[in-house]
């Protein structure tokens, strides 16, 4: 858990006091090191015993002081105070509180492993032996030398075992994930005990590769294998470039997990995808693996993707770098060496450009064909990204991401299997208005014509036919003064989707976020386009709080509120003042403000692209800037990390051209950088 509960959390107080309490009553004993004369522990257990306990403690004790009061929970702001008061300090690219936040999940798992040796010893002496007919009933495995069963878990008789073949401690999980059994805690005590046997010779000996590659590829659940040797220390032993990234906690609110556990989500993603359990959720990976990829290639891009983090540099491109060692020692050939490099150094390149760019562009899915430039690369990468995805939290993947990534992978495929040609405008333009004929046969052939004539290019190859339908029928008879509304849930978007059709005018968008804003919506995806005969079509994508559609129930009454913002009865920048706040709890994080400004991206716009600091009333700060700097916006599309937002802007200057000088655009992004600071000030206060 990222904001741990350091009495009841786990491996927190509570464990270790009860592992003491139940040694008290069983072995009679007053202290903690008694425990060392009856053989429950060894020197270096009870030392990690002790210094998690005292480490806890301090914790404890500051959070209280910190507060007040007695409070257990370890939040995001309270983790950067008591950092600082253990002192903890900003080093090697890291804030203090991520150091540490990583000796806190290090201790956490310690006192895990400690638990677990206790357990057993206590097991062994009152476990009762297993029912003859039990026994003789239920069909196991039978486990190869020299490992043996007890109390029904994989274990060894000593660690001769591992002196006298090594590379018996990585057949240990291959047996455990070959028979599904558990490993017995003895075993992974002598385990632990004996990391320094995993040494250069093994890490690079062709039977060890072997080994460790069927433990991902052979037995279909290799988390199981890679957690628990991640615990006892022997996945950073093997691939040393994996210790760094042990119990690395990043400290925002997007990533539940900390990096290696992380990693391991990702790779438990992808095993899912394989025993086809996730077939509904992920048509297209699914179809992917079932024409076939380099299962070998990806699952070590998967294992390397982020083991650059935690440094100052790019941690894709330092990720791409250290993968070179690691795929040459696991036998990998040059070609998929070469793969796996591209793969982690690109390994964020679908999601930005899904999330971060209009993928109804031409230009983005072009640019996006000539960077991946083969099918095959296509593929992997779609299934690293989706997995990647998946594994930063539970809530994370969504179907508003899995119809991006979905529309972005077969426009790509459909580019590099066909041609470039094949994203040609005008072509995609005569399709959509065939469709929308065909959808509008019952309409009179004057009242078509004037609607398949009345819009440009851009929006017929933008909108789906659901919305050219909708648009159509809002515009059909509108006066000059009128604005009309449609909310409709877009369930395969988990969005609801809010058509707004009206006279066009200046800073139209800017008007249209502050209305959404003031009803609570979270605005994910917004276009919007100028009629030929001067009429305003905007869609916006929307969610509720929980990042769902709304539900249906609600659609009347959030119509109202808009149509009242929109007619002027409610003054949305005043308004929005008592809204735009920021929680206390969130606000020890720190997100820089990166503003950039691409010309290429796009034939016809400027791309604007605002990183910063996320809050209720940003975009309708940002939007109300850029029309008070008679900015025109065509679209714009929100990508959420948690605290962090990027902001992305198709824009034009008030004659139709793009912002090519450097003092026009100097001056856009000094009144943004002055917007976006005022709105913190102001949501902090």
């Amino acid at each position: 858990m990222v904001e741990p509960n350091v009495k009841e959390g786990k491996g927190g107080l509570r464990d270790l006091q009860t592992l003491f309490w139940v040694a008290k009553y069983m072995h009679r004993v007053e202290h903690k090191r008694d425990l060392l004369d009856h053989k429950l522990f060894t020197e270096d257990e009870f030392k990690a015993f002790q210094d998690a306990d005292e480490f806890l403690w301090a914790v404890r004790c500051h959070l209280h002081l910190v507060t007040n009061r007695a409070m257990d929970q370890l939040t995001f702001d309270l983790q950067v105070e008591v950092a600082k008061r253990m002192g903890y300090t900003d080093h090697g690219g890291r804030r203090a509180v991520e150091h540490f936040m990583q000796d806190y999940f290090r201790h956490a798992t310690q006192v895990g492993e400690v638990t677990r040796i206790f357990l057993t010893g206590l097991e062994q002496a009152h476990v009762k032996k297993e029912p003859l007919l039990v026994g003789l009933f239920r069909r196991r495995k039978r486990v190869k030398a020299p490992f043996k069963v007890q109390q029904g878990r994989l274990t060894v008789d000593d660690e001769s075992v591992f002196y006298d073949d090594k590379l018996n401690i990585l057949r240990l999980f291959e047996e455990g994930l070959r028979t599904g059994m558990l490993i017995h805690p003895d075993a992974m005590r002598l385990v632990s005990a004996n990391l320094e046997l995993i040494d250069d010779d093994m890490r690079s000996g062709k039977e060890a590769t072997r080994i460790f590659l069927d433990l991902l590829l052979k037995h279909g659940n290799p988390e199981r294998a890679l957690r628990r040797m991640n615990e006892l220390g022997v996945l950073s032993a093997f691939i040393p470039e994996f210790e760094p990234i042990v119990a690395m906690m990043q400290f925002n609110m997007y990533h539940s997990y900390t990096v290696d556990e992380h990693t391991i989500q990702v790779i438990s993603n992808f095993a899912q995808i394989e025993r086809h359990e996730l077939d509904e959720e992920l048509p297209v990976s699914n179809e992917i693996l079932e024409r076939g990829l380099s299962r070998k290639t990806l699952m070590v891009a998967m294992l390397c993707h982020d083991i650059g983090k935690g440094r100052p540099q790019d941690h894709s491109i330092l990720g791409a770098k250290m993968s070179r060692p690691i795929t040459r020692r696991l036998g990998l050939s040059p070609k998929e060496c070469e793969t796996v490099e591209w793969l982690v150094r690109h390994h964020l390149l679908m999601s930005d450009m899904a999330q971060k760019r209009d993928i109804a562009d031409p230009r983005t899915v072009r640019d996006f064909a000539k960077a991946v430039k083969s099918v095959r690369r296509l593929d992997l990468l779609t299934v690293l990204t989706v997995c990647d995805i998946r594994g930063v939290g539970p809530n994370v993947w969504n179907n508003w991401k899995a119809s991006l990534i979905r529309a972005l992978y077969r426009q790509t495929r459909n580019a590099l299997e066909n041609g470039m040609e094949a994203l040609n405008r005008e072509n995609r333009g005569a399709e959509a208005k065939k469709l929308l004929r065909s959808e509008l046969s019952d309409w009179p052939a004057k009242d078509l014509k004037r609607e398949t004539g009345r819009h440009y290019d851009a929006y017929w190859q933008g909108l789906h036919i659901t919305a050219h339908k909708v648009f159509a029928k809002l515009l059909r008879g509108l006066s000059d003064e009128e604005i009309r509304i449609d909310l409709h849930p877009d369930e395969d978007r988990d969005a609801t989707r809010a058509c707004f059709v009206m006279a066009d005018h200046p800073g139209i968008f800017s008007r249209l976020a502050g209305a959404l804003a003031l009803v609570g919506a979270n605005i994910v995806d917004a276009r919007t386009y100028t009629s030929k005969d001067g009429y305003a079509t905007a869609a916006f994508w929307i969610q509720d709080g929980e990042g769902t559609p709304y539900d249906t129930r609600k659609l009347k009454r959030l119509t109202q509120m808009i149509q009242k913002t929109l007619a002027g009865e409610v003054i949305a920048r005043d308004a929005m003042k008592s809204r735009d706040v920021i929680k206390k709890r969130e606000r020890a994080f720190k997100v820089a403000t990166h503003i950039t400004f691409d010309n290429d991206g796009s034939e016809i716009y400027t791309i604007i692209e605002v990183d910063t600091r996320d809050r209720p009333g940003l975009l309708y700060d940002l939007t109300r800037t850029l029309a008070n700097s008679n900015v025109y916006i065509a679209s714009a599309m929100i990508a959420t990390y948690g605290e962090q937002v990027v902001d992305t802007f198709y824009v034009k200057d008030m004659f139709g051209l793009k912002f090519y000088a450097e003092g026009k655009q100097r001056t856009l992004e000094n009144r943004l950088r002055e917007a976006i600071t005022s709105g913190v000030e102001r949501a902090t206060s």
